[in-house]
């Protein structure tokens, strides 16, 4: 059983609830039909702290738990997928710098975004690179400074440092970004990106290396705007790497450090959206139980029929489930524990909920969930999206198994 939730905890639920309820729910369906990003509520939030609200206080963050990040993260889910979304990414796109930056990169890039005045963005997807991270193809090429920067710079000392054509040397100077990324969600919004590239495309997930790039630095311009079914208020577009020189200094960990560096990220980050999809999963659920109460139909009001009651039952199961897979997960994150597989469950577990909570409350309300006035239909676009970024419901359960079926092949062993 889950541990009682401490006073900062419900505060942090409380004020986002707050926020919610009486910023973001008024404008949502407005700023869907237009595909309207409303950067005053983003910069809202980093006034509340949520930008900043589960990360240690050490690097300049709130402090709170991630158990405490996945309350909030569901009451912006229950208003606004969209706006759920955008501040997941943010916070995703700042657990790199926090857990594998230098101490001048955390002090450098970290500030602004930790405040809501920059937005951030995590560009891993590419046109030939989805829930395969590894098969990525953006191209990071090292310049000057000899072209072997290595995790062991004491290595091959005999090297001249300032050639740039040979297998040896030491750091480069910067890093020139060749390729293209989709469906980067908070794009062009953003003004702050962590871009993953490959120094080696013939070495698959050991080349790929993490890069912070600035909006409007010289090689670096945006695509095609992603008309979205769903999620329509957080902006997703293509970016276009064309020679782009990233210093040497924007480099997140080392070399071929990247593929781990997203893995570790997106771990988190499917525990956020497993509670925005709770939260998502949660309205559905309220708003058909008070429209059973209120519509009638048969000579009484609809609350009375027992298959329409069932349907009801059935919705409030599936929410609690999702909600206690969720936050056992991010208790798992917050006792320091392996997150891979449990945050995988989560996701899957959640947005499949979601979907399936939001297509019954449309058949609940009937024409009337069908029409785009009530924002009940939204609800089942904007769940649809969530069972395919973070990582396709399929690859989920691949991680989901393969764990299993580690755990049945030591335990075989041992006997």
């Amino acid at each position: 059983m889950s541990e009682p939730l401490t006073d900062e905890e419900r505060l942090l639920q409380a004020t986002a609830r707050d926020f919610a309820e009486r910023e973001i729910a008024p404008g949502a369906a407005e700023r869907d039909e237009a595909e309207r990003y409303d950067r005053s509520l983003f910069t809202a939030m980093g006034g509340l702290g949520l930008t900043a609200a589960p990360f240690p206080a050490s690097v300049g963050g709130a402090g709170f738990s991630y158990l405490g990040w996945t309350l909030a993260m569901e009451e912006l889910g229950a208003v606004d997928m969209a706006m759920a979304v955008s501040l997941s990414v943010h916070i995703l796109s700042q657990y790199p710098v926090v857990t594998w930056g230098t101490e001048e990169q955390r002090d450098r890039w970290l500030p602004a975004m930790l405040s809501g005045e920059a937005l951030g963005a995590f560009a891993l997807t590419e046109p030939l690179a989805g829930s395969d991270a590894a098969a990525l193809r953006t191209r990071a090429e090292r310049v000057g400074g000899g072209r072997g920067a290595r995790k062991d710079p004491g290595a091959d000392p005999g090297a001249d440092p300032g050639e740039d054509s040979g297998a040896g040397g030491g750091e480069p100077d910067a890093y020139r970004l060749t390729g293209t990324k989709i469906w980067i969600s908070n794009a062009p919004e953003a003004e702050r990106y962590l871009v993953f590239a490959t120094v080696d495309p013939s070495a698959g997930r050991d080349g790929i290396t993490a890069f912070l790039v600035e909006k409007g630095m010289p090689g670096f311009r945006f695509g095609t705007h992603e008309r979205k079914m769903g999620i329509r208020a957080c902006p997703a577009a293509e970016l276009i790497f064309e020679g782009c020189e990233v210093p040497v200094a924007n480099r997140v960990g080392a070399e071929g450090d990247g593929y781990r560096i997203a893995l570790s990220a997106l771990g988190e980050g499917r525990i956020s959206i497993a509670a925005a999809c709770v939260g998502l999963a949660r309205s559905g659920l309220e708003s058909s139980a008070r429209y059973l109460g209120e519509r009638t139909a048969f000579g009484g009001p609809l609350s009375e029929q027992q298959g329409l009651r069932f349907m009801l039952a059935e919705m409030a199961r599936d929410v609690a489930a999702a909600r206690a897979l969720t936050r056992e997960a991010a208790a798992a994150k917050d006792r320091g524990e392996p997150i891979a597989e449990v945050s995988s469950l989560a996701k899957w577990t959640a947005s499949d909920t979601a979907m399936r909570v939001a297509t019954d409350a449309v058949q609940l309300f009937g024409a009337t969930g069908y029409s785009r006035e009530t924002g009940i239909e939204r609800l089942m676009r904007d769940a649809k999206g969530a069972q395919i970024y973070e990582g396709t419901n399929q690859i989920h359960r691949e991680i989901v198994a393969g764990g299993v079926l580690k755990r049945a092949g030591s335990r075989a062993g041992g006997s």
